[in-house]
């Protein structure tokens, strides 16, 4: 079976990828932002450099294209190579079987056309992040998610919400199942980046603060506690400049780390040696930074889009949720809650191991990745019989 994955530079793309190393399936990977070479299987056959002009750069293109997308959009042809010209040209040269998009807007819109083009090859698509829960409240997203939907045959989410949500746009294909977006994590790996809870001291925050994040609603919460938390240390990681210059303009004795100073082992390191952790945005999918304080043993404070985190935190058991992002003092009392209460933040250790354990270790999640192509490679066989 030919399985040609599309997606944007991505680490998410790699993991799904390595899932299938062990498969004699014929893999394929097309950049379809055109960002260069991913770092993954040497037996992946990799499509980059494949955005090429029609006629030279027009002066202003670029300003034009941000001002006035819709109309760029139609002549956007005439200039340079599509998504879905480079995609059908692919799919002349290798006749794939399947098509595996990752994210929608940047993505699966861009492809729909050909997609379309082809019906005899099945498409699946990975929703997550804002994918859905947020797009789907703006009348000329709705109706290009309503196209894909309509046109995809088999859905990955990283939570059940979304896939209520897909169903409420039309969907009515296969639903493959929830799985983390990078398919879990190495449980038995990080072990060892794991501390006990009396050897922890630090509370990690996320600090991102734009369309999506309130990461600043978390320092001001924090600074209202300034003579409560004394005895511990504040790490703000993924730190958007405007809230590192409010640390910095009110003489904050945090630690803070910019949107790319941290590895992802790091930050996972961190997660092992924080007692608290805080992510706090007014949209997201299953934030992957919570499911990674559950597998760290941090305690986690988390907002809850369209219910999502109630997905895998109950609250008041193991972990809390901030139900209202805004709202700085209710942030503070959720902090305020765990920090006196013992007795919470050992149970809620313990749930989350054994929550990690079942749902997020990236073993467990490999074989549903290889269980859902082997189905797929099943069905395609019966098919053509």
């Amino acid at each position: 079976m030919k399985i040609l994955f599309i997606s944007m530079h991505s680490i998410h793309t790699v993991r799904w990828i390595e899932n299938l190393k062990e498969s004699e399936y014929d893999l394929y990977w097309y950049d379809i932002l055109g960002k260069g070479k991913l770092e993954t299987l040497p037996t992946v056959k990799q499509f980059i450099e494949t955005k090429k002009r029609k006629l030279p750069h027009i002066k202003g293109e670029y300003s034009f294209s941000k001002k006035m997308p819709g109309l760029y959009g139609y002549i956007r042809p005439f200039l340079e190579t599509t998504e879905n010209e480079v995609l059908e040209r692919i799919i002349k040269e290798i006749n794939p079987d399947v098509i595996h998009s990752f994210e929608m807007q940047s993505v699966s819109y861009s492809i729909l056309k050909t997609m379309n083009k082809f019906p005899e090859i099945k498409w699946i698509y990975s929703c997550w992040g804002n994918d859905l829960f947020y797009y789907q409240n703006f009348q000329n997203h709705r109706n290009k998610i309503k196209n894909v939907l309509k046109r995809v045959d088999y859905l990955h989410t990283d939570c059940l919400r979304d896939y209520e949500i897909a169903k409420e746009n039309g969907y009515k294909g296969i639903h493959i199942g929830v799985i983390p977006g990078g398919t879990g994590y190495k449980i038995k790996q990080f072990k060892v980046y794991k501390k006990p809870i009396k050897d922890r001291n630090i509370i990690l925050v996320k600090g991102y603060q734009n369309i999506f994040g309130r990461g600043l609603n978390i320092i001001k919460a924090l600074q209202k506690l300034k003579t409560k938390i004394e005895d511990y240390e504040i790490f703000v990681f993924g730190t958007h400049v405007v809230v590192e210059k409010y640390i910095i303009e009110n003489d904050l004795d945090y630690k803070v780390y910019s949107r790319h100073d941290l590895t992802h082992q790091q930050i996972m390191e961190l997660m092992g040696s924080s007692i608290l952790y805080i992510g706090n945005n007014i949209s997201d999918g299953m934030a992957n930074t919570l499911l990674e304080a559950v597998v760290m043993g941090a305690f986690p404070i988390q907002s809850n889009p369209g219910n999502v985190s109630a997905e895998i935190i109950k609250h008041g058991t193991n972990g809390l949720l901030i139900e209202d992002p805004e709202n700085i003092d209710s942030i503070a009392q959720l902090i305020i809650q765990v920090i006196e209460n013992k007795e919470m933040l050992i149970n809620a250790y313990e749930l989350n191991n054994k929550i990690a354990l079942e749902k997020l270790d990236y073993n467990i999640n490999q074989q549903k990745v290889i269980a859902l192509y082997k189905n797929l490679e099943n069905k395609l066989s019966e098919s053509r019989l």
